[in-house]
This record gives structure tokens, sequence and C-alpha cells, in this order.
């Protein structure tokens, strides 16, 4: 029997996630003031804690059953990774939060650090938990893309392309700087022989690519919406896509959570230590 296949106890971490999110998903929507700059950290991390544990489940291991040093990585990581987003969106001002911060600079770099910590935790446990299912282990090779050196460097350089148009003009270049982190960094983890999606999708395979969108809009969903009630909260401000609104996010801004995902793989890839993957990357399902 696939190991896949089999099922394994709900961990008691799993059951402290559960506890997490029956208590601070209330608390993050119906107390009065600022709570959100605190709820919402413990509110995902009783995510991250129930996923994995779902994870646990299906796989018989985990991020946390097996590699807590790691995961301990990831939320160090995540935190520096989502300020670089935010830096972009200085530039192009498609999102803020509301109400103002009202205890200053340092409070605020702070908490927000504290609620990026989680970005790449809570995405890549759902992307795990999404590749355990049969439907995408098993998924039929595809297309094969950027199989040529001369086709990598044309994406490494439409990245770059793609991210000065979108910084010079932002409203004509809504897509293109949302993207293209991917487009520059992945291809130098191919050049560095890490892993990177592009080796993959070389060969057809587009197992990961499909996991990490499927795992990221899982996540966006729940941000979305934990998101509508909490205060302070971010608001959108996206031009052309301000109809058609699912909680704060226009129907479109969720096509934005595909390249984010992959994003957040290559750099993630990028400043590993280990060129090979060691078990941390959400294509151990697949290996």
């Amino acid at each position: 029997m696939a190991e896949t296949d089999r099922r394994h106890r709900f961990p008691s971490w799993g059951v402290v996630g559960l506890l997490f999110i029956a208590v601070f998903w209330p608390l993050n929507w119906m107390l009065e003031g600022l709570r959100s700059h605190w709820g919402f950290f413990f509110l995902w991390l009783g995510y991250f804690f129930t996923v994995d544990g779902l994870l646990y489940i299906r796989k018989g291991k985990s991020l946390v059953s097996s590699r807590k040093a790691g995961v301990i990585w990831l939320f160090i990581l995540s935190s520096p990774t989502w300020w670089i987003f935010e830096w972009m969106n200085r530039q192009v001002e498609f999102w803020s939060y509301q109400p103002p911060w009202p205890y200053g600079q340092a409070s605020y770099v702070f908490f927000c650090s504290l609620n990026f910590s989680v970005v790449i935790p809570v995405v890549f446990a759902t992307t795990q938990w999404i590749g355990t299912f049969k439907w995408i282990r098993e998924w039929k090779r595809g297309i094969k893309l950027g199989g040529l050196p001369a086709h990598i460097w044309l994406i490494f350089l439409l990245g770059w392309l793609m991210l000065f148009a979108g910084l010079m003009w932002p409203v004509l270049g809504l897509v293109f700087v949302w993207m293209s982190l991917f487009f520059i960094l992945d291809p130098i983890n191919y050049w560095l022989g890490k892993p990177s999606l592009i080796a993959r999708t070389t060969v057809g395979d587009w197992r990961t690519v499909f996991a990490l969108w499927i795992g990221c809009l899982v996540c966006g969903f729940f941000w979305e919406m934990w998101n509508y009630y909490s205060s302070p909260k971010w608001i959108y401000h996206l031009p052309f896509l301000n109809s058609l609104r699912i909680f704060e996010m226009p129907l479109a801004g969720y096509l934005g959570y595909f390249p984010f995902s992959l994003e957040l793989y290559a750099l993630f890839h990028l400043v590993s230590l280990k060129r090979k993957d060691h078990g941390l990357s959400p294509i151990i399902f697949i290996e």
C-alpha cells in the first residue's frame, strides 16, 4: 500500500492548531478596537498546525514531526521575504492597511514581521498536503517548457523587464510586477543546481506547479476571509479590477496567488544552503 494511502492518527499539534483557530478566530473578528496585529499570528499558527496535522494523517510524517529545526527556519525566512513584497507595494500601492497604525514605527515593524512570519510555512504545509492526493501524484506529463539554454535566458531577461515595467508604469504593469521575481529567481536556481520549477517543466512535470497553485489559493481564501472583519486589515486598490469582490479581494486579484506561490518556492531555494532538496521544500511528496 502506498504511503499516502495509509491513515494515521491526528497528532497532538493538530489538536492544538484547531484550538488556536477556535479561540483566535472569534477574538480576531469580535473584539473591539485593534486586535488583529496580535491575534492574526496565532490564528495562522493554528492553521499551520492543523494542516500539518492533516499532512501527518495522510503521510505518517510532516514538517513538524520530522523537520522541527527546519520549520523554525521557514518562519524566520518568511518575514524578510514578505517585506520584499511590501517594498514592491510601496512603489505601486496595490494595497494599504486600515486603520493607520497609531503606536509608532518600531511596533509596526515588529507586529508586521510577526504576522509575515507565517506566510511561507502555511503555503508550504498546504502545498505538501495537496501533494499527497493521488490525482496530483499521478498527474500525467504535460507540455515541456524551457528546455534550451536560450529559453532560460529569455525567462530571466523577461523577469527584469517585468520588474522594470511594473515599477515604472504601475497601472499598466500590475501583472508584471507580481510575476517578475519568479522569472528572475527560478533561472538562477537552475543555474546554481538548486531545485527549480524550470528543471521540472523542461521534462513536462507540472505536478509541483499545480500543487503550489492550489495550495496557495487555499491559503489565499483563508487570508482574505479572515482579513474581512479584522482590525487592522488590508484594503486593495487594484487598477481596473476593483469590482466583483470576494471579501476585500477583487475576484481577478485571486489570480495573483498563482505566481506568488512560485515566487515563494524560488526564494526559498535561492537562500537554501544546500543545493539538493533537503526535505523542506513542497516537492517532498513527489520525490
